[in-house]
């Protein structure tokens, strides 16, 4: 169940560019919590989270990926099944051994942190640096500025998904981008 619901805060978190914060105080339905920030809303298509962010509440779309293993939507789902949560904070503890025990208390902000840590560690992401150079490297943001750095779309529709007021601030967001994606010499016919 642990590994379940890891997957799908990764998941999520990537794929709705979330920040640590807005992932942990995610709820299965709107208003079903006094300390939610937000809700999920579970459609054929996707997912569509409501969410209280730091510029205040938007809506972010989350569309099913292209394979179950890597699918956002299908992950959420099977946690919120195997899980059995059907009301209040969509990422609880888990307790004990398997099958595990699940707790009614939300994550804290800090454990998406040391999830993506962990996970990024265990994947072996960025081999070419030391084991505590890759801990500092990474973090809960790392899941936001990732999805920014690697969708191949136009900037537009990242700072939408992001929900940044300005295109600069997308742009900060896109640093490990390939810069010369789009090559206008040759596009010009150079």
């Amino acid at each position: 169940l642990r590994g379940l619901r890891d997957r799908a805060i990764l998941l999520i978190g990537f794929a709705g560019g979330l920040r640590r914060s807005e992932i942990v105080g995610l709820d299965v339905g709107r208003d079903q919590t006094e300390d939610g920030r937000g809700w999920v809303e579970i459609k054929d298509e996707g997912v569509l989270v409501s969410v209280r962010g730091k510029t205040g509440w938007g809506t972010v779309e989350i569309g099913r990926g292209s394979s179950d293993t890597t699918c956002p939507v299908v992950a959420l789902k099977t946690w919120l099944s195997l899980g059995k949560i059907a009301h209040g904070p969509i990422f609880r503890r888990v307790r004990g051994d398997e099958p595990g025990e699940i707790g009614s208390e939300r994550l804290g902000d800090r454990e998406v942190a040391r999830l993506v840590k962990r996970a990024a560690l265990a994947a072996g992401v960025r081999g070419d640096l030391s084991v505590g150079e890759r801990e500092m490297a990474f973090a809960g943001h790392s899941l936001r500025s990732g999805l920014a750095s690697s969708a191949e779309v136009d900037e537009r529709y990242v700072q939408k998904q992001l929900r940044h007021a300005s295109a600069e601030m997308t742009r900060r967001y896109q640093r490990r981008r390939d810069r010369f994606r789009v090559n206008l010499t040759k596009a010009a016919g150079l």
